[in-house]
């Protein structure tokens, strides 16, 4: 079984869509599957990350310098860096070189069912990852991962109604490493000891920096640090200088030991996304700050099964206002306790097997043939 990944990543977007398509491949890969990238070359991207795990990448061209994207109407659509019909050329001439191709997956926010139609001449079967609802989609499968007040009905008229649908935590692309830390998971009696700072491997908002100002103000010489950033964060020397500043602050860039962290952090604090399920999978309370507007539904809905604590759009959260937020949790232990049993509940519903077994199988098993 052959599938291709149709997915970027750019200091505009981040890399969360990058990463959470790469612990899907990855996984395809073990099961037997060959497994290629279609990335375009766009400014902070982090298609090498996809070249270290070994998978083939083939790249798009670099958008022209100063040449805007053709209007497709989509919100995001200038994420994409080029016209949709440019893209979809562009990738067509790279899948009919490549055929057969069973499965094209498609996680990007600027393409939409037009785009995926033209996909249809080279691509057996179309799966696509999103969490916007806010376009139509031409697509066998669909994941969404995401928790939503309305999850099972926000995709009705956007996608055909033979599309199987993977909607809520349970369906969470997450690496096996954060399965097994659950397993081995101990009881968290609401004391802090440890905290835990990522926002995300580009963080282009600085968030990161705002965090470590707002533990400095607590003035608690009690508590360890661990901050994490990604190669794509562009203030890393900064935040690493700030880090080395601060008693008991662990520095860390681009890790592969995201579970072992959570696992030994009490709180967290951080953006919405991705990162979510991982924090939620490891029964870790946090702080959540909202860093795209793609975040504010999701995070809403984790913070009323009091899971996290929602500070909002993060360029309405002032430092003292977060390290009021920090103290708060530091001095309540029932609370925090409260979070990590909601936490846990939250991706509770697959006990016997890795979170997104399920959608693997399917996917494996060509159920569409």
């Amino acid at each position: 079984m052959k599938a291709v990944f149709r997915v970027d990543s750019s200091a505009q977007m981040g890399i969360g869509h990058l990463m959470r398509c790469l612990t899907l491949a990855d996984s395809l890969r073990g099961k037997g599957a060959e497994v290629a990238f279609i990335c375009r070359r766009l400014a902070g991207s982090a298609s090498e990350l996809v070249e270290q795990r070994g998978h083939t990448v083939y790249q798009l061209p670099l958008p022209e310098s100063g040449a805007p994207p053709a209007a497709s109407g989509l919100s995001h659509a200038g994420f994409l860096g080029v016209g949709p019909e440019r893209d979809a050329a562009e990738t067509l001439a790279v899948l009919q070189g490549i055929q057969p191709i069973d499965w094209l997956i498609i996680d990007h926010y600027a393409i939409d069912a037009r785009w995926e139609r033209e996909m249809r001449r080279c691509a057996g079967r179309i799966m696509v990852i999103d969490d916007l609802a806010d376009r139509t989609h031409d697509c066998d499968l669909l994941l969404d991962q995401n928790l939503f007040h309305d999850m099972e009905t926000r995709y009705d008229g956007l996608v055909p109604e033979t599309c199987r649908l993977f909607l809520g935590p349970r369906h969470a692309l997450l690496r096996p490493e954060f399965y097994e830390a659950r397993r081995h998971l101990r009881e968290r009696d609401g004391t802090v000891r440890r905290i835990l700072v990522f926002f995300g491997g580009s963080d282009s908002t600085n968030e990161t920096s705002k965090a470590l100002e707002a533990i400095h103000l607590l003035n608690r010489d009690d508590l360890e640090v661990d901050v994490v950033v990604g190669t794509a964060n562009q203030r890393k020397k900064e935040i690493q200088r700030l880090s080395a500043s601060m008693v008991n602050t662990n520095y860390h860039c681009q890790i592969d030991n995201m579970a072992e962290l959570m696992a030994k952090a009490d709180l967290a604090i951080g953006a919405g996304g991705s990162t979510t399920w991982e924090r939620c999978s490891l029964a870790l309370p946090s702080i959540t700050l909202v860093i795209a507007e793609n975040q504010r539904e999701s995070t809403s809905a984790v913070a009323a099964a009091g899971a996290t604590l929602d500070m909002g759009y993060c360029g309405e959260v002032h430092v003292e206002t977060l390290a009021n937020a920090v103290r708060t949790l530091l001095g309540s232990a029932s609370l925090l306790r409260d979070m990590s049993l909601n936490a846990f509940r939250i991706m509770e519903s697959e006990k016997t097997s890795p979170w997104g077994a399920t959608l693997i199988d399917a996917i494996m098993r060509d159920e569409y043939a």
